[in-house]
């Protein structure tokens, strides 16, 4: 069972976050100085102090009981204050014994290891002296401080190394937390990267914290929302299909009963015109909601049969390519798609030539055609839905002039593009590029 993670905002969520950060890194940096007063001193002030006290040792342990303090007076220095009591005096403190310094000073003057040297830190203001006591053979006591304030023995590599270690510790936790709690966010672009209206994506889990939740909630209302508009969209295009195809219908046998016949070749040319127009449009409007899945096709069978089809039914098209290649593609879409482009080619130009190439990594259709091409500026445009170029090509064309925009969704559709250019030798040249 997952756990529930109060409700709390994204800005929150993230201050937590760093609270939690800032306090780890402070125990950690509170554990750290408590190790580091634990300093050592240099070796050489180490040394200095080790042979001051074997020769207070051996000055006051060696003299009469009743000179012994005027010798220790007498070894006081600028260094040190020497100082000799027969009962074991108290040692002020107010730091922590610093052990490194006194294994310093035994290192030096290994014979002190039995005379029960005791070393304590003593805070002059804001810094800090040694102070100590010693044993001498005759059990009466030596107490010894640091004039000068303890230098410490500088920042050791290990030490710095240690100090770091929190550091990235908690840039790694404050990293992770906030990637977790940026996880949703991953999750709704991978699902927005991945929405596409025609395909319902199930509902995206509403996690993370409540700008992110109320995010998610919103994304899912408005898939719901498109689903229901398309799927009220394709009903209402069903409707107008039958309503407006039934009527052409009659209109078309009506026709025959005409006994002009220039007049009944016209008649029936505008409702040829009529009926590619639904088509078109309805093609166009209801594409988003086509339930069609794609699967292996010969799409040289396929484009080689179209180009025979318009062959006998008298335009001058030709298909150069492969006897077979499959490739994975929604059959009806692209049948559509290379059909658009055929009726386009053949409308403006006498030859058309529809050729189809295998690349590494993509297969490419070519349709040219030998027409008057379309200015340069126009290119990007003529892919848009509802345009008609005027200039380049002529207004008696069926259709809304949705016959690109079909084709350049029909491509994208399989992944691929739709990339219109000007030959050379003139005409047009209209290239699907797919993946594969």
């Amino acid at each position: 069972m997952r756990p529930h993670w109060p409700a709390m905002g994204l800005i929150g969520r993230l201050v937590a976050i760093l609270l939690f950060a800032l306090a780890l890194e402070f125990v950690a940096s509170t554990l750290l100085y408590e190790r580091a007063t634990e300093f050592s001193v240099r070796d050489d002030e180490a040394r200095r102090l080790a042979e001051h006290l074997v020769i207070v040792r051996r000055l006051v342990g060696q003299s009469p009981p009743p000179a012994r303090a005027r010798y220790a007076d007498e070894l006081t220095t600028d260094r040190y204050i020497v100082r000799w009591s027969a009962a074991e005096p108290t040692l002020p403190q107010n730091g922590p014994a610093p052990n490194q310094i006194r294994d310093q000073v035994i290192a030096w003057e290994p014979g002190l290891e039995n005379q029960q040297v005791r070393l304590a830190l003593l805070r002059v203001g804001t810094k800090s002296v040694i102070t100590g006591t010693m044993r001498l053979p005759d059990r009466s006591w030596v107490y010894f401080r640091t004039v000068e304030p303890v230098r410490s023995a500088g920042v050791p590599v290990e030490r710095m190394i240690a100090a770091l270690i929190p550091v990235f510790v908690v840039m790694l936790l404050g990293g992770l937390l906030i990637r977790r709690t940026l996880k949703p966010i991953r999750g709704l672009t991978g699902a927005v990267e991945r929405y596409t209206p025609g395909e319902a994506l199930p509902e995206l889990d509403e996690a993370g914290p409540v700008e992110i939740r109320r995010l998610i909630a919103a994304f899912n209302t408005m898939q719901a929302r498109i689903r229901r508009l398309i799927d009220e969209r394709t009903r209402a295009l069903a409707a107008v299909g039958h309503d407006l195809r039934t009527p052409l219908a009659r209109l078309q046998l009506r026709t025959e009963a005409i006994p002009d016949e220039g007049l009944r070749r016209e008649v029936a040319a505008d409702i040829e015109g009529m009926e590619a127009m639904v088509n078109s449009l309805l093609a166009f409007l209801g594409g988003e909601a086509d339930p069609e899945k794609p699967r292996r096709v010969d799409i040289a069978v396929l484009c080689a049969s179209l180009a025979d089809d318009a062959s006998d039914h008298g335009h001058a098209v030709r298909y150069e390519g492969p006897s077979h290649l499959e490739h994975s593609v929604r059959p009806s879409s692209f049948r559509r798609a290379v059909t658009n482009l055929v009726d386009n080619g053949v409308h403006y130009g006498r030859e058309v030539v529809v050729r189809l190439e295998k690349r590494p990594g993509h297969v490419c259709l070519h349709v040219e055609d030998d027409g008057p091409g379309i200015p340069e500026e126009s290119l990007a445009l003529v892919l848009e839905p509802f345009v008609r170029l005027d200039n380049a090509r002529g207004r008696d064309t069926a259709g809304f002039g949705l016959g690109l925009s079909i084709v350049a969704r029909a491509a994208a559709a399989e992944g691929g593009t739709l990339d219109l250019t000007n030959r050379a030798e003139g005409g047009l040249r209209a290239t699907i590029a797919l993946p594969g």
